[in-house]
């Protein structure tokens, strides 16, 4: 296929990169792999993004720049994700944060708008980031995706130090009792990581109107107005796609909040029904250093035995057998740490035999000690609570 006077005519920047992936030339992903701190890295990742959108056989520089005074593409960002963990932290905050002012500031073409409903019908483009831990930094990947077509437009990596990067989690994660982490989420990272010239995951896309409604759920949870954050988490719910971790987790964290706890019981058993259906629960059962016992601070810990009624309730329905798989952060020997966490998870099948020995007798303990980490920091505190968690895995009965 050439390209005529009519693909820049019709087009531009943003708008034609679609014409890109139709026989002109698919723009290459941009790599960074020189670990920077952490704001230079996102200026990198970004003007890479940006760049791409630029390399269309036959466009000047001069007119891009001529044609971005009156037209202006709108792109929503669906705020960054911890890709290991799925939560957003305050380090995915500041990313999002400085990718919109720079792209504001630097590339007056863009029109960077916030992840609301409205927004996402009027926008071109739908940006994705995520953080991935690799080894002493945290791997930065940024993708612009064409809505309508679903396709992967741009895609571009960067490299932030570590040390440079605050990976404590907002409210909501840090709240919550289990990981939200869930097939939705998932086919978010991938998206940030898919190359230009492929399609974005669909199972994240087709349920992306409901993700707005999640979005706005959370940020206020994390904003404290829990009645107004129920009712969102509740709206989520109702629509065709809401039944996900994050909503029904949602609904039952601002339960708690607002004090209602019996109603808050019944939406953790609901949390708990969905993990077993999906073969996804993990909670996040806090331990006393180096023992079986359970976190001290009641403020942390009170809530378990609750968590345990609704475990072993949900477990006799569905009538599962289960493996009961104990982890560990990353501190200390791997031998310590595989028996510590065989220990922990004895100690789980031990209080839900106490709640029902037939569900009791169908678990079988597991220690994994900090084999399978979800964020390797090793840090102890509330950054990997992630990794010190039981999950509760689904297994043949007969096996």
């Amino acid at each position: 296929m050439k390209c005529t006077r009519t693909f820049f005519m019709a087009g531009f920047l943003l708008g034609a990169a679609a014409l890109l992936l139709q026989g002109c030339g698919t723009p290459s992903a941009t790599v960074s792999n020189t670990a920077l701190p952490f704001e230079e890295a996102i200026a990198v990742a970004t003007d890479g993004l940006v760049q791409q959108t630029r390399k269309i056989p036959g466009m000047p520089a001069m007119l891009a720049k001529v044609e971005a005074k009156v037209n202006k593409h709108a792109v929503v960002l669906d705020p960054t994700l911890d890709a290991g963990s799925g939560q957003q932290t305050a380090g995915t905050q500041q990313l999002d944060r400085a990718v919109t002012e720079r792209m504001t500031k630097n590339f007056e073409q863009i029109e960077v708008l916030p992840f609301r409903a409205g927004n996402l019908a009027k926008a071109e483009y739908l940006l994705t980031g995520t953080l991935v831990h690799v080894q002493s930094a945290y791997r930065l990947n940024l993708a612009l995706v064409d809505i309508k077509g679903g396709m992967v437009v741009a895609q571009s990596s960067a490299l932030a130090r570590q040390d440079t990067v605050d990976m404590k989690p907002l409210p909501y994660y840090r709240d919550s009792p289990v990981l939200v982490k869930d097939a939705v989420i998932d086919g978010y990272v991938r998206t940030s990581a898919t190359t230009p010239g492929q399609k974005a995951d669909p199972t994240y896309l087709d349920r992306i109107a409901t993700a707005t409604v999640i979005n706005d759920a959370t940020n206020l949870y994390n904003a404290a107005q829990y009645q107004e954050a129920l009712g969102q988490y509740r709206s989520a719910l109702a629509t065709p796609a809401g039944e996900q971790m994050r909503v029904l987790n949602g609904i039952y964290l601002s339960y708690i909040k607002l004090g209602r706890l019996p109603e808050a019981e019944a939406a953790f058993g609901r949390v708990v029904a969905f993990g077993i259906a999906y073969n996804q629960l993990g909670v996040k059962f806090l331990f006393n250093p180096g023992s079986t016992e359970f976190w001290s601070d009641p403020n942390i810990s009170s809530a378990y035995g609750m968590w345990l009624r609704q475990i072993a309730r949900e477990g006799g329905a569905a009538k599962v057998c289960m493996n009961i798989v104990g982890h560990t952060s990353k501190t200390g020997s791997e031998q310590m740490n595989d028996a510590l966490s065989l220990k922990r998870a004895i100690y789980i099948k031990q209080r839900l035999s106490a709640e029902s020995p037939e569900v009791g007798s169908r678990t079988r303990p597991q220690g994994m000690g900090f084999k399978e980490n979800i964020v390797g920091s090793g840090t102890d505190d509330l950054v990997d609570a992630p990794d010190r968690r039981v999950e509760f895995k689904i297994r043949d009965c007969r096996a």
